[in-house]
């Protein structure tokens, strides 16, 4: 069969797994690998504590370290309260285009790279090529930090990681950090005429908001001389605050969901070590004054690295040279790249689709893009002999 349409009928079989990060991916995670082993590959699943998730982890070639590995998210964001005009999990092909739920945002990736296993394992006699495909990638890159860990404790593993994220097949050598909070804060419930004998959480909440505002600015002006990034400073952003009953009732729960996007380690430690300092020694003593059993809990979802530009970067020199490019850059949203990195390996973000249709209604992935990732791992696939 011709690589092209191999590659969008598995792509096909993908979409149809509704693996939205609030439902499990076992069956998708055990279809892809069945598929991998029908190609010679020594095929690993790890699950997660709670047994209904897992990641997959695959190798074709010899057991030695120096690999590539080619790594892959397989959950999807929720398409709820999306306006589709057709089945999101069933993908429709149209004037050159892919549409479905993770057509680009990556199953597309995924199914290039398996499509090619079978010729990667014809010439992979030298250097072995690994597949890595987690859970939960969109809510704190939690089966990637898993894996990291797994990976971590071997001395054998790969030295190159292609995150296949959509970058229109742009080589990507750099992006921001992405850390991901919720801010639960107790208070006292009362009725709305005594405001003063309660603990209004959702106020203590409103005065937390506005010092991560603050904080926001402030972190403009400790952006590098030489931030490769846009915007170049760390950023916030203040996603819900939740809380309250009524309008006659002082409301004894809130919560807050934000996030902050470093672009250096030192700036994360910057702006928690302040909140820190702000709960202690501002808000929870007025809150405490009122009811000793007030409190402010945060809870951290994911704390994920950015993926830092590096002067000698084996991955970046050879997506390059298979995809034609004379650069790399850097982008504004999260992969799991930042972990694998922080394993030694070299690593670029380079895949097929555009971030522009991930997450959205009628997410599409167009077929040039799928052809021109497939001619990418072509290529890899001539230098795993070497």
């Amino acid at each position: 069969m011709d690589p092209l349409a191999e590659t969008t009928a598995l792509l096909r079989d993908l979409v149809a797994f509704p693996t939205v990060s609030s439902d499990s991916n076992l069956a998708m995670i055990e279809f892809l690998a069945e598929r991998l082993m029908a190609a010679g590959a020594r095929v690993e699943i790890h699950r997660d504590p709670g047994g209904t998730k897992a990641n997959l982890f695959a190798t074709i070639g010899p057991e030695r370290a120096g690999g590539i590995l080619l790594s892959g998210h397989s959950d999807v964001v929720p398409v709820a309260d999306q306006d589709w005009t057709t089945d999101p999990f069933a993908m429709v092909e149209r004037d050159g285009r892919l549409y479905g739920r993770g057509t680009c945002d990556m199953k597309g990736f995924i199914a290039a790279a398996v499509a090619m296993a079978p010729r990667f394992a014809e010439r992979a006699t030298g250097r072995p090529v690994h597949f890595a495909f987690t859970h939960d990638e969109e809510v704190g890159c939690l089966g990637a930090q898993a894996l990291a860990g797994v990976l971590a404790a071997r001395a054998i593993r790969p030295s190159v990681a292609i995150i296949g994220e959509p970058t229109l097949m742009r080589v990507i050598e750099g992006h921001k950090g992405c850390c991901e909070y919720s801010v639960h804060f107790t208070g006292l419930e009362g009725h709305g005429s005594a405001p003063d004998r309660g603990v209004n959480a959702v106020e203590y909440a409103v005065r937390y908001v506005a010092r991560l505002v603050d904080l926001g600015e402030r972190l403009k002006a400790r952006a590098p001389a030489a931030s490769p990034f846009d915007p170049p400073w760390t950023t916030i952003n203040t996603g819900a605050l939740i809380g309250g009953v009524a309008h006659n009732v002082i409301p004894g729960k809130a919560r807050i969901d934000w996030e902050m996007r470093p672009v250096q380690p030192g700036d994360a430690d910057f702006v928690k070590t302040d909140l820190k300092r702000f709960c202690e020694e501002d808000l929870l003593p007025r809150m405490r004054a009122v009811s000793p059993a007030a409190d402010i809990v945060t809870e951290v979802i994911g704390e994920v690295a950015g993926l830092i530009p590096v002067p000698e970067n084996e991955a970046k020199a050879i997506v390059m040279a298979l995809t034609g490019a004379n650069g790399a850059g850097t982008v504004p949203f999260g992969t799991e790249a930042g972990l694998f990195q922080a394993l030694g390996m070299s690593v670029v973000v380079c895949g097929p689709g555009s971030i522009e249709q991930a997450h959205k209604p009628d997410e599409f992935l167009a077929l040039d893009q799928l052809r021109q990732c497939l001619t990418m791992l072509e290529g890899l696939g001539d230098r795993l002999s070497a």
